[in-house]
Protein backbone atom coordinates (compact mmCIF):
# COMPACT_ATOMS: atom_id res chain seq x y z
CA UNK A 1 0.00 0.00 0.00
CA UNK A 2 1.10 3.54 -0.76
CA UNK A 3 -0.21 6.66 0.94
CA UNK A 4 0.03 10.13 -0.62
CA UNK A 5 -0.18 13.49 1.11
CA UNK A 6 -0.26 16.72 -0.88
CA UNK A 7 0.76 20.14 0.40
CA UNK A 8 1.59 23.58 -0.91
CA UNK A 9 -1.78 24.80 -2.11
CA UNK A 10 -3.14 28.22 -1.27
CA UNK A 11 -4.39 31.55 -2.53
CA UNK A 12 -2.28 33.45 -5.05
CA UNK A 13 -2.80 36.36 -7.41
CA UNK A 14 -2.80 35.86 -11.15
CA UNK A 15 0.75 35.77 -12.46
CA UNK A 16 2.06 34.31 -9.21
CA UNK A 17 3.65 30.97 -8.45
CA UNK A 18 3.06 27.99 -6.18
CA UNK A 19 4.90 24.74 -5.63
CA UNK A 20 2.89 21.65 -4.76
CA UNK A 21 4.44 18.65 -3.05
CA UNK A 22 3.20 15.08 -2.74
CA UNK A 23 4.89 12.88 -0.17
CA UNK A 24 4.57 9.14 -0.64
CA UNK A 25 4.89 6.58 2.14
CA UNK A 26 4.45 2.84 2.47
CA UNK A 27 5.48 0.52 -0.36
CA UNK A 28 7.10 3.30 -2.37
CA UNK A 29 9.43 0.87 -4.15
CA UNK A 30 6.40 -0.29 -6.15
CA UNK A 31 5.58 3.13 -7.66
CA UNK A 32 5.98 3.54 -11.41
CA UNK A 33 4.24 6.56 -12.89
CA UNK A 34 3.13 9.58 -10.88
CA UNK A 35 1.04 12.54 -11.82
CA UNK A 36 -0.95 15.62 -10.92
CA UNK A 37 -4.61 16.02 -11.73
CA UNK A 38 -7.06 18.78 -10.91
CA UNK A 39 -10.79 19.23 -10.52
CA UNK A 40 -12.54 22.57 -10.70
CA UNK A 41 -16.07 23.04 -9.30
CA UNK A 42 -18.64 21.50 -11.61
CA UNK A 43 -16.02 19.96 -13.86
CA UNK A 44 -14.48 16.54 -14.29
CA UNK A 45 -11.06 15.71 -12.94
CA UNK A 46 -8.42 16.33 -15.59
CA UNK A 47 -4.79 15.46 -16.13
CA UNK A 48 -2.28 18.22 -15.46
CA UNK A 49 1.06 16.44 -15.81
CA UNK A 50 2.60 13.00 -15.43
CA UNK A 51 6.11 11.70 -14.94
CA UNK A 52 7.37 8.16 -15.39
CA UNK A 53 9.82 6.31 -13.19
CA UNK A 54 12.45 7.14 -15.80
CA UNK A 55 11.67 10.84 -15.78
CA UNK A 56 9.63 11.17 -18.98
CA UNK A 57 7.04 13.91 -18.65
CA UNK A 58 3.71 14.73 -20.21
CA UNK A 59 1.67 17.93 -19.82
CA UNK A 60 -1.81 19.14 -20.60
CA UNK A 61 -1.72 21.77 -23.33
CA UNK A 62 -3.23 24.32 -20.96
CA UNK A 63 -0.21 24.21 -18.63
CA UNK A 64 2.69 23.64 -21.03
CA UNK A 65 5.41 26.22 -20.54
CA UNK A 66 4.01 27.29 -17.16
CA UNK A 67 4.05 24.14 -14.99
CA UNK A 68 6.91 21.74 -14.33
CA UNK A 69 6.53 18.28 -12.82
CA UNK A 70 9.45 16.59 -11.09
CA UNK A 71 10.09 13.78 -8.65
CA UNK A 72 12.76 13.07 -6.06
CA UNK A 73 12.84 9.31 -5.72
CA UNK A 74 15.25 9.45 -2.79
CA UNK A 75 12.71 11.54 -0.86
CA UNK A 76 9.67 9.74 -2.30
CA UNK A 77 8.24 13.11 -3.23
CA UNK A 78 6.51 14.47 -6.32
CA UNK A 79 6.48 18.18 -7.12
CA UNK A 80 4.56 20.56 -9.34
CA UNK A 81 6.06 23.99 -9.89
CA UNK A 82 3.33 26.30 -11.14
CA UNK A 83 4.31 29.67 -12.61
CA UNK A 84 2.29 32.43 -14.25
CA UNK A 85 -0.87 31.13 -12.63
CA UNK A 86 -4.23 32.07 -14.13
CA UNK A 87 -7.71 32.19 -12.56
CA UNK A 88 -8.66 29.18 -14.67
CA UNK A 89 -6.03 27.15 -12.80
CA UNK A 90 -8.22 27.34 -9.70
CA UNK A 91 -9.04 23.78 -8.64
CA UNK A 92 -8.35 21.04 -6.15
CA UNK A 93 -5.08 19.42 -7.19
CA UNK A 94 -4.63 15.69 -6.63
CA UNK A 95 -1.53 13.56 -6.69
CA UNK A 96 -1.75 10.06 -8.14
CA UNK A 97 0.70 7.20 -8.22
CA UNK A 98 0.54 3.95 -10.15
CA UNK A 99 2.09 0.59 -9.52
CA UNK A 100 1.89 -2.55 -11.58
CA UNK A 101 -1.50 -3.58 -10.22
CA UNK A 102 -2.83 -0.52 -8.40
CA UNK A 103 -3.23 3.24 -8.30
CA UNK A 104 -3.62 5.58 -5.35
CA UNK A 105 -4.90 9.15 -4.98
CA UNK A 106 -3.99 11.76 -2.42
CA UNK A 107 -6.60 13.78 -0.58
CA UNK A 108 -6.09 16.91 -2.68
CA UNK A 109 -4.93 20.45 -2.03
CA UNK A 110 -6.84 23.59 -2.98
CA UNK A 111 -5.27 26.12 -5.35
CA UNK A 112 -7.11 29.42 -5.78
CA UNK A 113 -5.91 32.06 -8.23
CA UNK A 114 -7.46 35.51 -7.92
CA UNK A 115 -7.70 37.91 -10.84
Amino acid sequence: QVQLVESGGGLVQAGGSLRLSCAASGSTFSINNMGWYRQAPGKQRELVATISSGGSTNYANSVKGRFTISRDNAKNTLYLQMNNLKPEDTAVYYCKCEGLYYYTWGQGTQVTVSS
